[in-house]
This record gives structure tokens, C-alpha cells and sequence, in this order.
């Protein structure tokens, strides 16, 4: 939210993009920050993040308030006006497909809380999406709109009605035709969310390349995103190594501090500083997935309990009550 001296720990930016393209969709901006929650003024702000809850709800409320086709077709389709996007932009003055993704790649987390994984071989490349904002849940047309603006790109940047050779995802669209008429192919159900396209299609040349335009453009997304992991700090990036960590069972110290690439004593003091401690983060991860756990799946509370770490149930049922005030089941009722 406007005026935070730190970005949360998966965030997203909101640029005047955001004004255009409600604009372009016919959608009154007051009305979906009003519904979301949001502050009115929001769009307003050039440097604004949302964590991933905030902008969720923002995605959920433009969705309502979108009638016709579904909302990801409907903002593929108005992206193609004269609309800046950095990223968009960046990606556009790429010389094929193959840097374009790498772009994209690089420079997603400006944006969003999410890592592009790029796989080549000689017939043929593959992106895959993968979501950093545990355990926060994407919207499915969230999911399904980044899936099809790779596609979006490699037409935009080709001029070329280019037509991928799988979309696989483990979201199923309710009106699956009318993603299947913009992909040119179904859909496949899979537990990842991935783009694949042939080696010639990869390689094919933008006409939208421009390699001194990107020449001068690169240096401020350097920046940008060194900014972004300056702000960051050291209790986001513990956070986002115990979400990956504490389900496997390791939440210790040592453990995160070599994952960082840091001593345990440097990871103390830089935490320190920052007005907290490795043990304070620990307590808030658990208590976060602990509530994922309880409210998005059906695992008994004895097997949440080995997940977060704990070595028998009842310190796990202490520690809930002492996080809320609530036992593991009332929170599930």
C-alpha cells in the first residue's frame, strides 16, 4: 500500500498502465478499488505494490466487473493499443521469442511474485510458470491470462498468427472453447503451468526487435530491480526460503542462513536491524501455512503438525492457540 517503507514479501507493481487499461475495458477504476477494498487513490501512485492478497482482490473485483468475453482474453485483446508496459516493452524489442521469454524471465518479479522457468531443446521450448506467493492462491483467470500472453507476445512481437504447441495447466476453465479459439489448441490438464512452442516459432524474427532501444531501456530495469531486492530485506528472503523449507521439515538457522548464502551470526544481526528475529519469522511462516493448511485442505491436524516442523501434535495445537486464540478446529469450522 501506498506509503509502506518495505514492499510485502511477494508484492506486485501497479504502474499507470493499470488507468489505460480499466479505461480500455470500460471499466470505472472507483469502482473495482471500492470493491476491492483499495484505497481510491490508488492508481494514482507511480510506485505502488500490492502484496498478493491485495492485488488478488483487485484482480477479483475488475473480473466481476467484466462482462462478454472472459477478463484475460478481454485484456490480451486491449494491450494490443498503444499501451506502455516496461515489461511488455522490454520484451517487444527482443530479436525473437527465445530472449523475449528470457526477458520476461529476468524481470518478472518487478512486477510479480512468480519465477519463469525457460527449458530449450532443439525442437522445441517450454516456459513454465511457477507462483512464489504461498500460500495465497492465484485466481484461475490470473493463472490462465499469464499462460496466454507468452502466445499474446510471440504473435505481437512475429505478426504472426503463431499457434503454441501445448497450454497446460491445472486450472480448467469454465468457458474452455473460448481460451481454445485464442490458443488455437485445447487446453491439457497437468500439475504445471507451462507454454510450449516449436523451435522455428521460438527463433522466428520480431519485427518489433530494436536492439538500441533496448540498449537504452535495459540499464533502468537493472535497476529497478536491484532497488526491489535492496527493499526486500533480509526477513523477506528468510520468509521465502522457510515457506520452501519448513514443509520438508528444516527450520533451522543454520539451514536458511547457507540457503542465503550467509553466516548465522550475519543473518542475526541484519534481522536484528530490521526489528525482528529468525525465530519471530519462523512463528509467522508457521502460522501462516498453518492456516492454509486448515482452511484449503482436508489434512488431520496430527499431519499439519509434522509439516510445520513440530515434533508431536500437542505443542502444534499450544503453539495455534497461542498465534489465535482458536484451536486448529474451530479456525476449520
Amino acid at each position: 500500500m501506498p506509503g509502506r517503507s518495505t514492499i510485502p514479501d511477494q508484492s506486485y507493481a501497479l504502474d499507470t498502465t493499470w488507468r489505460t487499461l480499466l479505461k480500455d475495458l470500460g471499466i470505472p477504476a472507483a469502482d473495482v478499488l471500492r470493491q476491492a477494498g483499495l484505497p481510491d487513490d490508488l492508481l494514482l501512485n507511480p510506485t505502488v505494490r500490492l502484496s498478493s492478497a491485495e492485488y488478488y482482490r483487485l484482480w477479483n473485483a475488475i473480473e466481476c466487473a467484466t462482462t462478454g468475453a472472459p477478463l484475460p482474453i478481454r485484456v490480451l485483446d486491449a494491450i494490443k493499443a498503444e499501451t506502455f508496459s516496461p515489461l511488455l516493452f522490454a520484451a517487444l524489442c527482443s530479436p525473437n521469442l527465445v530472449t523475449a521469454l528470457q526477458r520476461v524471465a529476468k524481470y518478472k518479479k518487478l512486477i510479480g511474485p512468480m519465477d519463469l522457468v525457460i527449458t530449450e531443446n532443439q525442437d522445441r521450448v517450454t516456459v513454465e510458470f511457477r507462483w512464489l506467493d504461498t500460500p495465497h492462491r492465484p485466481p484461475d483467470s490470473l493463472v490462465l491470462m499469464e499462460l496466454l500472453f507468452v502466445v499474446a507476445l510471440a504473435r505481437m512481437g512475429t505478426r504472426h498468427p503463431i499457434r503454441p504447441l501445448a497450454v497446460t495447466t491445472s486450472v480448467c476453465p469454465t468457458d474452455a472453447w473460448a481460451y481454445e479459439e485464442f490458443l488455437r489448441i485445447p487446453i491439457s490438464p497437468s500439475d504445471t503451468h507451462a507454454v510450449s512452442f516449436s523451435g522455428s516459432d521460438a527463433i522466428h524474427p520480431f519485427v518489433t526487435g530494436n536492439d538500441w532501444l533496448w540498449d537504452t531501456y535495459e540499464p533502468e530495469l537493472r535497476t529497478r530491480l536491484s532497488n526491489l531486492q535492496e527493499l526486500a530485506g533480509f526477513s523477506t528472503r528468510v520468509r521465502a526460503v522457510l515457506n520452501e523449507t519448513i514443509p520438508s521439515g528444516t527450520l533451522d538457522m543454520e539451514t536458511v542462513a547457507r540457503r542465503l548464502g550467509l553466516s548465522k551470526r550475519t543473518l542475526q544481526r541484519n534481522m536484528a536491524a530490521e526489528g525482528t528475529s529468525f525465530q519471530a519469522v519462523v512463528q509467522e511462516v508457521r502460522e501462516k501455512l498453518a492456516r492454509h493448511y486448515l482452511s484449503k485442505t482436508k489434512l488431520p491436524a496430527a499431519e499439519i503438525s509434522f509439516l510445520l516442523g513440530f515434533d508431536e501434535p500437542n505443542s502444534f495445537y499450544r503453539a495455534f492457540r497461542r498465534w489465535t486464540g482458536m484451536t486448529p478446529e474451530s479456525l476449520r469450522r
